[in-house]
C-alpha cells in the first residue's frame, strides 16, 4: 500500500467535507493534546508551519525555549466517525520539532522512532499487540466520574448482567470505522471492567492506535452516559486494569521468535529478548507503571504479575509465552498498565530486548508453578525476584539503569524523574481515608 502524501490528505479532507482538523500530539506523561485548525489552514500545517507554546505542555520546554512546531504525519489522517456528517472533524498525529527544524528530543513519539531506528539497523522490526483494559463508571449529578460501577458482571459475562455491553459494542464499531481490526472484546473480572483487543501492528502504529483507542473509549462512553477510566486500580479489593503487551521481532518478512528445533519452540533471539526484559524490568516499571496507583494493581491475589520470572503456560510470572508457535509466536509482557505513555513504554521495552540480544543473555529457567502459592524462600531459590512495590522503588531503579535513561534521553529523563518524584511527595504528604478510618478513633 502506498503511503499517504500531503496531496492525498488535502484531497481526502475536501472529499469528506472536513471543516476542522485536530493536530494531535502526546505529552511526556501520555496525555493527548491537540490544536484545532480549519480546512483553510491545513496546507500551512502540512508545510510544518503550525507553531505552539511548548512551555505550556507538561514536561516539554522551558519558557525561554518555548517555540515549537507540529509536523503532521500524513499517514495518520483519519475522519472521526462520531462527528457530524456536514462539517466533519478529522485528525493528524504530529511529531514535535524545534524552530531549527530538528526533532524535539522530549517528544515521546520521536523517542520511540529513535529506538525503532536502532532495531531496524540490527535488522529487526518490533510488532506489538496490546490488551487494553478499562472501567466504565456512572457520573454524579455534576457530571463528574464516580467509582460506582454500572454492572455486577464478571469475566466473560454477557447481558443482562453486562450493562456495558452496548457501550462496548459501539466502541468496537467506532474503532472499525477508524480502520482498527478488533480481535476480541469482553467483560473483564471486576465489576464495570472491560477489555478490547485489536490486531498487532508495528510498534509506532500500535502506539498511535492506543492513543486513538483511549480517545474513542472515553468519547463513546460519554455518549452512553458513562465515564471511562484507564486508572490501573480504581477500586480496592477488585482486579485492576492492565495493558499486556504481546511482542515479537520480525526480520526479512518473518517472525524471528520461533524455532521448531528448540524444546520450547523458541529461538535464541527470543530467549535473549526475554532475558533483556528481565534484566531491565525494575527500571522499565517506572515507565510502564508510571503512577502511584499503578502499584496498587501490582499486588498478589489479583492475577497481576508481582515477580520477575517467565513461563510458557503459567500466568503468574511477569512474562508468558503463549502456546501458539510459528509466525504467531509472541512474548507477553504482563506488567504494563494503560496509564503509561505507550511511546515511552514501547521504546524502553524494545531497547531492553535489544540489549539482551546484543549481550547474548540467557534467561533463568521458566517457572511453570504458581508463584502466588509459593513462600518467599521457594521463589528466591527459583530466582523469581519481586518487581518494584512502589513508584519510589521503580524510580530509584530507573535512576540506576543507564540503558533506560539513555533511551529516554537527557531531556525527557530529567523532566520525567522530576515530575514523578514530585508525585511521590504529593502522595506521601496526603492523609488518606484509610488512615483516618484506621487511626482517628484509636489514637
Amino acid at each position: 500500500m502506498n503511503a499517504k502524501t500531503r496531496q492525498d490528505v488535502l484531497r481526502m479532507a475536501r472529499d469528506n467535507d472536513v471543516k476542522f482538523i485536530r493536530l494531535q500530539f502526546t505529552d511526556l506523561f501520555g496525555a493527548l493534546k491537540n490544536i484545532a485548525i480549519t480546512l483553510d489552514h491545513l496546507e500551512t500545517a502540512l508545510n510544518n508551519q503550525c507553531m505552539f507554546d511548548g512551555s505550556s505542555i507538561d514536561g516539554f520546554a522551558r519558557i525561554e525555549e518555548s517555540d515549537m512546531f507540529l509536523h503532521p504525519d500524513p499517514e495518520t489522517f483519519t475522519v472521526f466517525p462520531w462527528r457530524p456528517q456536514n462539517g466533519r472533524v478529522a485528525r493528524l498525529i504530529c511529531d514535535v520539532h524545534g524552530p531549527d527544524g530538528r526533532p524535539f528530543e522530549g517528544d515521546p513519539r520521536r523517542i520511540l522512532k529513535k529506538s525503532l531506528k536502532k532495531a531496524a539497523d540490527m535488522g529487526y522490526t518490533l510488532n506489538i499487540g496490546p490488551e487494553c483494559e478499562f472501567f466504565l463508571f456512572h457520573t454524579d449529578n455534576d457530571g463528574n466520574i464516580s467509582v460506582t460501577t454500572h454492572d455486577q458482571a464478571g469475566y466473560f459475562d454477557l447481558g443482562p448482567m453486562d450493562l456495558g455491553e452496548d457501550a462496548r459494542r459501539d466502541i468496537c464499531l467506532t474503532l472499525d470505522d477508524l480502520g482498527f481490526s478488533v480481535e476480541a472484546s469482553h467483560h473483564e473480572v471486576a465489576n464495570g471492567q472491560h477489555e478490547i483487543d485489536f490486531r498487532y501492528d508495528e510498534a509506532l502504529k500500535t502506539a498511535d492506535n492506543i492513543m486513538t483507542f483511549k480517545l474513542v473509549v472515553k468519547t463513546v462512553a460519554k455518549r452512553h452516559g458513562l465515564a471511562a477510566t484507564f486508572m490501573p486500580k480504581p477500586i480496592a479489593g477488585m482486579a485492576g486494569s492492565g495493558m499486556h503487551a504481546n511482542l515479537s521481532l520480525s526480520g526479512g518478512g518473518h517472525n524471528l521468535f520461533p524455532d521448531p528445533a528448540d524444546p520450547l519452540g523458541l529461538s535464541k533471539t527470543a530467549y535473549s529478548f526475554i532475558a533483556g526484559l528481565m534484566d531491565h524490568i525494575p527500571a522499565i516499571t517506572a515507565i510502564t507503571n508510571p503512577i502511584v496507583n499503578s502499584y496498587k494493581r501490582l499486588v498478589p491475589g489479583f492475577e497481576a504479575p508481582v515477580y520477575n520470572a517467565w513461563a510458557t503456560r503459567n500466568r503468574s510470572p511477569l512474562i508468558r509465552v503463549p502456546a501458539i508457535r510459528g509466525e504467531a509466536t509472541r512474548v507477553e509482557l504482563r506488567n504494563p498498565d494503560p496509564s503509561c505513555n505507550p511511546y515511552l513504554a514501547f521504546a524502553v521495552i524494545l531497547e531492553a530486548g535489544l540489549d539482551g540480544i546484543r549481550r547474548n543473555l540467557a534467561p533463568t529457567a521458566p517457572i511453570e508453578q504458581n508463584l502466588y502459592t509459593m513462600d518467599a524462600a521457594e521463589r528466591l531459590k527459583l530466582g523469581a525476584t519481586p518487581l518494584p512495590k512502589s513508584l519510589e522503588e521503580a524510580l530509584t531503579a530507573l535512576e540506576a539503569d543507564p540503558l533506560i535513561l539513555d533511551t529516554l534521553g537527557a531531556h525527557a529523563a530529567e523532566r520525567y524523574l522530576e515530575a514523578k518524584w514530585r508525585e511521590c511527595d504529593e502522595y506521601r504528604n496526603c492523609v488518606h481515608a484509610w488512615e483516618t478510618d484506621k487511626y482517628l478513633g484509636s489514637c
